[in-house]
Parts: structure tokens; C-alpha cells; sequence
């Protein structure tokens, strides 16, 4: 398996089909049971699984973009600017978006020459393709720890 098969693989797992000791700690999985309600729920100071959700597809969107061969048009400032989710039909259409864009990426990082991993990612000062897409894990299985606990403490109240 090449490297980039293998980061494919990891970020499959992170998103749509991963299981750690026998938990479903997978953001498709943690989504799934997530009603509108908890969605938007904010405890005490914490982002909303909602928020957390949108801002990690925010990210995917714009590195997908990249790999389509676009430029880089994302920005830290605008990553939590989520239009207001206000049904079950909305909320289910954004966790849909979110995992038709988990499948084509890793179709994408799939696809892609390994060769290619070292390779600037649209400009020198932003590392390799390598750099980032080991950040686009890190970044996301932190916010998806957020979810895990803030669903968790969602339920105990």
C-alpha cells in the first residue's frame, strides 16, 4: 500500500468508517445520533456540534478544492460562519454534504501520485501536500473529540 493510500485509508476511517477498541469513534457515527436539538445546543461555553461539524467541512471543502486543481480560498476568520440550522431536513443535508465530501476526498488523496506528496501545497509557505494532510487529521480528530465530550455532556444533563 503507498503512503498516500494509507493516509486515504486513515481519513476514511476518521470520517465515515473508523472504530477504535471497539467504539464507533467515527464523525459519521457520532453525527448520526445527533438530532437538531443537540446540534444546536451549546454547553456553557462550547462551540455546538453543529458549529464543530460545519467548521470541520469548511476545511474539507477548500483542500478539495485544491486537489481539484483550484486555489486555496479558505480562511481561519470565516471557518465558524454557519448559516443558522433551523430544521431536522437542514440538519440532515449539512451531515449528507459532510460525508459526500469525506468520500470524494479520499477518493482524491486515493487517487494522487505519491510523488505528489512532497510537493508545495499551493504555495511554499504552507508545507507539502504531505504536511497537510497529516493536519487535516490531527485538525479533525481534535474537533471530533469536541463532539465526543460535548455530546457526552449533552446527555448528562
Amino acid at each position: 500500500m503507498t503512503l498516500n493510500e494509507q493516509l486515504a485509508k486513515q481519513l476514511k476511517d476518521l470520517f465515515l468508517t473508523g472504530q477504535w477498541i471497539g467504539t464507533n469513534l467515527n464523525l459519521k457515527a457520532q453525527l448520526d445520533d445527533v438530532n437538531l436539538e443537540m446540534a444546536n445546543t451549546r454547553y456553557e461555553s462550547l462551540n455546538t456540534i453543529a458549529l464543530l461539524a460545519f467548521h470541520i467541512n469548511y476545511y474539507l471543502e477548500g483542500v478539495i478544492n485544491v486537489f481539484k486543481g483550484g486555489t486555496l480560498d479558505i480562511k481561519d476568520k470565516y471557518s465558524y460562519d454557519m448559516p443558522p440550522i433551523s430544521s431536522e431536513e437542514e440538519w440532515k443535508t449539512m451531515r449528507d454534504n459532510i460525508y459526500r465530501n469525506a468520500e470524494y476526498f479520499v477518493y482524491l488523496v486515493e487517487l494522487m501520485p505519491t510523488s505528489k506528496l512532497n510537493d508545495p501545497f499551493t504555495d511554499e509557505k504552507y508545507g507539502t501536500y504531505f504536511k497537510n494532510l497529516i493536519g487535516m487529521l490531527e485538525h479533525s480528530y481534535y474537533h471530533l473529540g469536541q463532539i465526543v465530550l460535548i455530546k457526552k455532556l449533552l446527555k448528562g444533563k
